[in-house]
């Protein structure tokens, strides 16, 4: 197997690879070896018992992270006026409609999050082959698509994240930066962690959640054990 770099292989010296900590030591982990020259985030990876080609088997959801996600969320709201000043008051970075949607359509997506009024969602729908990909188009299930604009750039600038489980079975977040302290990051982790278990598809089967993982941006992956899973669920 190649190596991938003397940092890297100096970070595999912390801890065994192929051991299950609990979530609390990976927590301390995970910090010990986020050692770039930036606020590296916290990243959570969670593999599912679900086939995602099934419709009625998707794992999709939002959550509001009490210590939110360190991170400057960048938020466009596509609506008409007044509502473009109404969401600029709460936040929002860009507010608009005929200007937006022109310059997306050119190819700009310099954002984070988009949020639509329902009533302009017949100009919103036009860039989904821009947005989507992305995972940027706006969807009433994650509360982007709203006349109460305020309220959605508030949540989103306080820590709302989105998660969806991809076509391999994995759900994947960034939940904080690893310069929060470990209960700022073992709370955030703790209420993902607990969204995932409720988002749980009634025709899934066997067993939901197979393993979970936590790592910063250029770190290594730890491995967290099965008994962490079932005290995280009852805190």
């Amino acid at each position: 197997m190649k190596s991938k770099g003397k940092r890297y292989d100096a970070l595999l010296k912390n801890f065994e690879l192929n051991k299950e900590y609990s979530y609390q030591e990976a927590v301390g982990i995970v910090k010990k070896n986020a050692k770039a020259k930036f606020d590296e985030s916290f990243e959570v990876a969670i593999r599912l018992g679900v086939d995602p080609r099934k419709a009625d088997q998707l794992v999709r959801g939002t959550v509001a992270l009490p210590h939110g996600t360190g991170k400057t969320v960048r938020v466009l709201v596509f609506c008409k006026e007044p509502k473009d000043k109404e969401a600029l008051d709460a936040g929002a970075d860009y507010a608009g409609l005929d200007e937006y949607v022109e310059k997306v359509q050119g190819g700009w997506t310099d954002v984070d999050v988009v949020i639509a009024t329902p009533d302009v969602m017949g100009h919103v729908g036009k860039l989904g082959r821009i947005l989507g990909p992305r995972g940027l188009m706006p969807n009433p299930k994650s509360g982007t698509v709203t006349f109460d604009v305020a309220q959605a750039v508030n949540e989103v600038k306080a820590g709302k994240i989105e998660f969806r489980v991809d076509k391999t079975g994995n759900v994947h977040a960034a939940v904080g930066k690893c310069s929060f302290t470990e209960d700022a990051l073992i709370e955030n982790v703790r209420i993902f962690f607990n969204s995932i278990i409720k988002a749980k598809p009634i025709s899934a089967k066997g067993k939901y959640v197979k393993n979970i993982g936590f790592s910063s941006t250029m770190g290594p992956g730890v491995a967290v054990n099965q008994q962490s899973f079932a005290i995280m669920k009852e805190l």
